[in-house]
């Protein structure tokens, strides 16, 4: 539903703004309490926000560090598959959390891909079919005090490659 919407919307209004109000209105994301405040045209650069409220506060008066993961969770993987394009597939495979202080007050996070990681991306993909890179976010309160780190790690393929593994899987089994 989402990826069909985003094709169709692609007509008339720029990705990154489809991009930053589709996951604000999405009853997916908009359930995590954050918002997505910035994303740059070429969805290189995305900032999130995430307020201290009543439906994110932990028992300690903090916000619960699930609200954290999952307010980080999808941003990387959508923000590669819109910048690689159809001939690619991307997956979420995993992530670290590190809580470093309690959250008290609303923080935020940027998540950014350069040029330079793009094209080392994308020749790492030719050589290899498949690989997995790692990336290492921070939330941070207004002061820029780091509150916690997430390191994801993201499977990015060929898309011939990866259905050409799969069909192969399908047979052995």
């Amino acid at each position: 539903m989402y990826k069909s919407g985003t094709e169709f919307l692609k007509r008339f209004i720029k990705v990154s703004t489809i991009y930053k109000y589709g996951f604000n209105w999405s009853p997916m994301y908009s359930r995590t309490t954050a918002k997505l405040i910035e994303v740059s045209d070429d969805l290189h650069y995305v900032k999130i926000r995430l307020r201290l409220n009543w439906k994110n506060r932990n028992y300690a008066g903090s916000i619960f560090g699930g609200s954290m993961l999952s307010a980080t969770d999808p941003i990387y993987m959508i923000q590669l598959i819109q910048i690689l394009g159809e001939d690619y597939v991307v997956w979420d495979k995993s992530v670290k959390a590190r809580y470093k202080k309690p959250a008290k007050s609303t923080i935020y996070g940027e998540f950014i891909f350069t040029a330079e990681e793009i094209s080392n991306i994308k020749q790492s993909v030719r050589e290899n079919n498949q690989i997995d890179i790692v990336k290492t976010m921070s939330l941070v309160d207004d002061n820029q005090n780091i509150i916690a780190t997430f390191n994801k790690t993201l499977y990015i393929a060929d898309k011939c490659f990866y259905k050409d593994k799969l069909k192969q899987r399908k047979e052995n089994n």
